[in-house]
């Protein structure tokens, strides 16, 4: 059995990756790591379908005993993903999608790094302010900080492998498809592939003497 690729989508707040994560995972090849975080449930977020939201307390005590591959502080909360879950799912051959921070992101890429990061922005900077005033769901302020903290990311997309421009959803979704289908055709992912050739043909020569 081929072990699943465990995919990385990062992307400035804004910039639609929720949206593009929900279309993936309708494809049942697909599973997505629920994260945990310590902020607040906004309206119409289920507990353990969005993400997992627990206190600060019970955060660190994960932090302390390595429960979690990543974590990040961000905007005042905590951000983690719980390791259980995803080892699970990568070795029973699922691709596993974290919707993730980037200093969370790159923390994976180190311990993984055979992981695929894929960074998703909007067309322009405007356009990401104008989609969090969109959401309706944060004040000014916290869209202000939510500005700052892409413009202070946006050298570390150098680290990802893509980036994808969501200029439309479903044209997004089929390039991110694209992509994970290309992955998982690499040379360094299927080196067993060579090696039963190898046998082969030399089992095949051995037989024509």
């Amino acid at each position: 059995m081929r072990k699943g690729i465990l995919i990385i989508i990062s992307g400035f707040s804004g910039a639609g990756k929720g949206t593009i994560v929900k279309e993936l995972i309708k494809n049942k090849d697909f599973c997505l790591s629920i994260s945990a975080t310590t902020r607040g449930a906004r309206e119409g977020e289920e507990e353990g379908v969005h993400y997992y939201f627990i206190e600060r307390n019970q955060f660190e005590q994960m932090i302390s005993t390595g429960e979690l591959i990543e974590w990040a502080s961000y905007c005042d909360n905590y951000y983690g993903t719980p390791r259980k879950y995803v080892e699970d799912m990568l070795n029973n051959g699922r691709d596993v999608i974290l919707e993730i921070e980037m200093q969370g992101a790159l923390q994976i890429k180190n311990q993984y790094p055979d992981s695929l990061l894929v960074f998703v922005t909007a067309p322009t900077a405007k356009d990401i302010k104008q989609r969090l005033i969109n959401r309706g769901t944060e004040t000014l302020d916290i869209i202000k900080k939510r500005l700052e903290k892409s413009f202070t990311e946006i050298d570390a997309i150098d680290d990802y492998d893509y980036i994808v421009v969501n200029d439309g959803l479903n044209d997004s979704v089929s390039q991110i498809k694209a992509i994970i289908i290309a992955e998982h055709e690499r040379v360094a992912r299927n080196k067993d592939i060579k090696i039963r050739l190898k046998k082969e043909f030399e089992e095949l020569l051995k037989g024509d003497n």
